[in-house]
Formats: C-alpha cells, structure tokens, sequence
C-alpha cells in the first residue's frame, strides 16, 4: 500500500525516473479539451465534456498530473460532502497505464481529501475492472456494497458496480 508518506515518495521518486518531474495542480478549463481526450480513450462510456466543465463550475476538487514535458498523464475529481470525499473519476492516459500513476493520481486525491478534513473516502468502480479493483485494495479500500445495473454498458445493457471505501 502507498499511502504511506514514506511509500508515496518512494513511488514518485521511482515515476520521476521515467516521467521526468511530475507536476499536480487544479484541474482548469484550459485542461478540459486535454482530459476529454484521455477519457474518451480509456473508457467506453465517458465523461462529457459537459461533465467536466460542470464539475468545475460546481467547485469540486479536480486535479491534473502533467509530466515534465508538461504532458498530461492522468486527473481526478472528488466531490467533498459534510465529512466523506467522493471520488468521481480518477484516470490515467492510455500510454500510461499499468505504471503506477494510478497509485500516485489515488495518493494525491486522499491527500487531499484528508487536508480537507474528510474521514472517509467512497467510490465506485465497474465490476469487471479488475485491474482498478486490484489497485484500491492495494491501496486499502474495502468493498461495502454493490450498485445493480449501475454503469451503463454495451448493446444498451448495464454494469453493476462495487461500491469501496477508505478510511481517511
């Protein structure tokens, strides 16, 4: 698990090695055209455009990872409520994957959420993504239920959903 100060330096420093110097900052609308592109890549029932700039405009925490070239890598948005963050989406650029940018992008959302003083952080996560089910459990997530019929899917079908957890 990387969660750790300890581990997600280690984890940076070793990303750093091959992305040069990786840069978080606030998701903005300048970055939208970018993000969009990266989400209709890397899922089959994307985000809008709409999504995103609403979610901006609604205020929640959106976040960029850009490499040293100033590349994007990956984003996330949590949506932060009474004492629980949301994440909403939390993605790595198709290139990218399997790297462990997902690890850092998840570290730096719970950082975050934790700065913000949230106690737990909730999220959803298709139920055939085995590889993102893997890295939250890694991570420290534990399922607490299940969404039927929750995502949609393809041939107008629906995915269900495993809903997971974090104390913060």
């Amino acid at each position: 698990m990387t969660s750790s100060v300890a581990g997600r330096a280690e984890l940076l420093s070793g990303l750093e090695a091959r992305f040069g110097k990786l840069q978080f900052a606030p998701m903005t609308a300048d970055d939208v055209d970018a993000v969009v592109e990266i989400e209709n890549a890397v899922y089959s029932h994307p985000w809008s455009r709409g999504n995103f700039v609403d979610s901006l405009y609604s205020g929640y925490q959106a976040q960029t990872l850009r490499d040293g070239g100033n590349a994007l890598l990956g984003y996330f948005l949590v949506m932060l409520a009474v004492d629980e963050a949301h994440l909403l989406n939390i993605s790595v650029a198709a290139a990218h994957q399997h790297q462990g940018l997902g690890q850092l992008l998840l570290g730096q959302a719970t950082a975050l959420a934790r700065g913000k003083g949230m106690q737990r952080m909730l999220l959803e996560v298709r139920e055939s993504n085995a590889h993102a089910i893997k890295v939250y459990k890694r991570y420290g997530f534990a399922e607490i239920g299940r969404r039927k019929n929750y995502y949609p899917a393809a041939n107008n079908t629906r995915e269900g959903a495993i809903v997971m957890s974090l104390a913060l």
